[in-house]
Formats: structure tokens, C-alpha cells, sequence
């Protein structure tokens, strides 16, 4: 059996991850320091022999004995909510982190997948977005932590490519939804489908205009799997092109809840990119892979398990306390 060390396993797309890997067969070491995982995303997995979890940040020195055939980073805070209360825990994930990975990776002869971002395009100047767009981002804004971090992350992990010939694969992550992303993290989704169950207004940030493409998770880790097992090393859009504009999206989320709430509009916040929607010529022609799920069924699936959460998460205020992480 082929053995895999995915970090960031006890989050969203971490532990669908894992998920996929097991069902495919693999020997799975999960990796995380729970700063925003849960581990209740992985709870189903203890039972399972070819599964293990160490408890760890990998922005320290990472060693995992025995043989290695893959590793995947996906290690990093992804909500702005999130990046903006621990922006240097952010920076030193995607460098510190991502040195440590790629070195494991060197040790072990180990092919290594890293989760880039759509955010490394910044506010795009360029519609869609291919992966020859070098990106237009404040490196010095409050979310250049993040944008940086992952631009950082591009950097190393393709001089080590080059210079150590190591086995590497790079995926820009388009925005993704679907069961165990987190309530109100501060992303769209969450937001919305939290506002509507609890019955207060649709926030929508500027007048609505701006644009994303959501990606149902089922396709993302489909795409993240076949850019794995390819031999292509540069990196590639995973996401979904069907765009929307806020506003009407959020028209969407009331129809789907089947709620009468207003909508209202706030500030838009600084850097918040306009459009957000991937060019995926690269992904269909390399891996064959386009996503199969509709906006309709895979929002279906999301709101239902948003449904199922408890009074208590529905209502928290506050969904992660980061007092207690080191951010020196």
C-alpha cells in the first residue's frame, strides 16, 4: 500500500482528503495542530487501521518515520476572518511550513502536492483567470499574509523542483464549499447560510457586484487527486468557472433556504478582489478533469448538513479562540 502524509487533515478539505485516500487505498498519516482543524472532521477515521494522526505544526521540524510515497500541505488558515487574527502563524505555514515539507519530501524521495490559491491573483486584472497571470496583490495589505505566504510557497517549491529535481505538484484552489467547511469562518457561504437559519440579514459587502466561482469539494479533491498521480509540475487551476456576482447569489441562498430576509450592504474591505473566476483549459487538458457537480445540488447538500449543526454552533459568536497559539 502507498503511503501519504496530508497536513491540515483535521480541516475542510484536509479531511475529504484523507476521506478519498483511504477509500482509494492508501496508507494515510494525518497531520495537524488543530489551530483551525477539528477533529471531529477525522473522528470516522480512528477505527480505520490505515489511518494515523499526529498532532503537530509543521511550521517546526517535521519528522514521520517509515516510508513516504506522497505528501500534501494543506496546512494554512484559508478564511480572511482566520488569517487576519493570526497573520504571522499564516506567514510561517506557508514558508516555514512549506520548507520543512519540501525537505521531508527530499528525505523520503516523496512526490509532494502543495494547496496553493486563487488569492496569489490578488484583484485580477486579468478575466478569467490562466495560470500565466502573475497576479496584481498588495504585498503589504492586511490579507498579504495569506496572498504572500501562498506566492512564497509557489517560489520554494519549485526552486526545489529545480534545483533538487524533486517530485512536485502545485494546485491553485478556487473557492470550494460543501459538508464540514465551518460556521461563519467569514467566508460567503458559511455566512450567507448562517445568516438565513438564524433569520437575520443577508450581508453583502460593497453593492454586490463582485463575482466568485464555487467549487463543489467531491470535485475539487477529484482535481487535487488526478494533479497528484499526473506528471505535470507547474501549477494548475482547480475550480469551478460558473461564476456568479454576490448579489445574485445571495438571492439564491433565500430562495434555497426558503426565508424572507433582506439584504443589506456594508463597506466592501480593502483588497477584496472584484472577480474570482479560474480559466481550467490547463486542468481539462492535463488531468481530464472538470467539475461534474452543479451550484444547485452541491448548495443543496451544504445547506442540509449546515442544517443539522445545533443550536449552540449555529449560534456561537465566536468559532475559534487563537489566544492560546504561540505567535512569535
Amino acid at each position: 500500500m502507498k503511503r501519504v502524509l496530508i497536513t491540515g487533515a483535521a480541516g475542510f478539505l484536509g479531511s475529504h482528503l484523507c476521506d478519498r485516500f483511504i477509500n482509494e487505498g492508501y496508507k494515510v498519516v494525518g497531520m495537524d495542530n488543530l489551530i483551525n482543524g477539528d477533529m471531529k472532521n477525522i473522528s470516522h477515521l480512528f477505527k480505520n487501521e490505515h489511518f494515523e494522526f499526529y498532532h503537530h505544526d509543521v511550521s517546526k521540524f517535521v519528522h514521520v518515520a517509515g516510508e513516504l510515497d506522497y505528501i500534501l500541505h494543506f496546512a494554512s488558515p484559508a478564511s480572511p476572518i482566520d488569517y487576519l487574527k493570526i497573520p504571522i502563524q499564516t506567514l510561517k505555514v506557508g514558508s516555514l511550513g512549506t520548507h520543512n515539507l519540501l525537505g521531508l519530501a527530499k528525505a523520503k524521495d516523496a512526490r509532494i502536492l502543495i494547496a496553493s490559491t486563487s488569492e496569489i491573483y490578488g484583484d485580477p486584472l486579468v478575466h478569467p483567470q490562466k495560470e500565466d497571470y502573475y497576479g496584481n496583490v498588495n504585498s503589504i495589505g492586511l490579507r498579504g499574509v495569506y496572498d504572500e505566504a501562498k506566492r512564497f510557497q509557489e517560489a520554494i517549491t519549485m526552486a526545489y523542483h529545480r534545483f533538487h529535481g524533486l517530485e512536485t505538484r502545485i494546485v491553485r484552489i478556487f473557492n470550494t464549499y460543501g459538508l464540514r467547511m465551518r460556521l461563519n469562518d467569514g467566508r460567503v457561504i458559511p455566512a450567507f447560510i448562517g445568516q438565513a437559519l438564524r433569520g437575520e440579514d443577508l450581508t453583502v459587502f460593497g453593492d454586490g457586484s463582485q463575482t466568485r466561482s464555487f467549487c463543489y469539494v467531491d470535485d475539487q479533491v477529484d482535481g487535487i487527486f488526478r494533479l497528484l498521480h499526473s506528471d505535470y509540475s507547474k501549477p494548475v487551476n482547480i475550480g469551478n468557472p460558473n461564476e456568479i456576482s454576490i448579489l445574485d447569489f445571495a438571492q439564491e441562498i433565500i430562495k434555497l433556504t426558503g426565508t424572507n430576509q433582506k439584504i443589506i450592504f456594508k463597506p466592501l474591505p480593502k483588497d477584496d478582489p472584484m472577480q474570482r473566476q479560474p480559466d481550467i483549459s490547463l486542468a481539462k487538458e492535463k488531468l481530464n478533469w472538470s467539475p461534474k457537480v452543479d451550484r444547485a445540488e452541491g448548495m443543496k447538500t451544504t445547506y442540509n448538513y449546515f442544517k443539522s449543526l445545533s443550536k449552540e454552533e449555529l449560534h456561537a459568536s465566536e468559532h475559534k479562540d487563537f489566544s492560546k497559539h504561540n505567535q512569535r
